[in-house]
């Protein structure tokens, strides 16, 4: 009984040092493609999280090489039969969502979020803002263009 216990033991052990330690949330527009394609091929093969891209129509959907266990989302701003969404609403709004889902409770402790905001200012703007004041996302993990001046050095 005790072999077995300690059989046990030591496959949910590694189990548990297979499971992630970060997930990534990343965003990025029609702008910063070139970028995104940068801090994807950084990430390691068996990185987890979300893409999500913004671009005008769904005729600019295209393909990004991603490690296997992230999940990419474009999001188009025209929508059959309505009105143009404005730039970054769908991109905030999807962040948003995701963050609301996943961070929602300490299911996921242990887990870190690392987030990488590539989208346009307003959208990085108000997902940041959401992060840090609503889902307790230290700024330290949350990386977007220093031209934005989101965080003091």
């Amino acid at each position: 009984m005790g072999t077995t216990q300690t059989h046990a033991g030591s496959r949910a052990a590694r189990r548990a040092s297979r499971r992630p330690q970060v997930q990534h949330l990343i965003t990025a527009d029609e702008y910063s493609l070139a970028d995104l394609e940068l801090a994807l091929a950084t990430l390691p093969m068996c990185a987890v999280g979300r893409v999500f891209i913004e671009v005008p129509e769904a005729s600019d959907i295209g393909v990004i090489t991603a490690p296997p266990r992230m999940t990419v989302t474009w999001l188009a701003r025209t929508r059959r039969g309505a009105r143009p969404r404005a730039t970054g609403e769908a991109l905030r709004r999807a962040a948003i969502a995701w963050a609301d889902e996943m961070l929602c409770d300490e299911s996921g402790a242990g887990l870190r979020t690392e987030v990488i905001l590539l989208g346009g200012w307003l959208s990085t703007v108000d997902i940041v803002d959401h992060l840090t004041n609503v889902r307790d996302v230290p700024a330290e993990a949350i990386h977007a263009p220093s031209r934005y001046g989101l965080f003091s050095d």
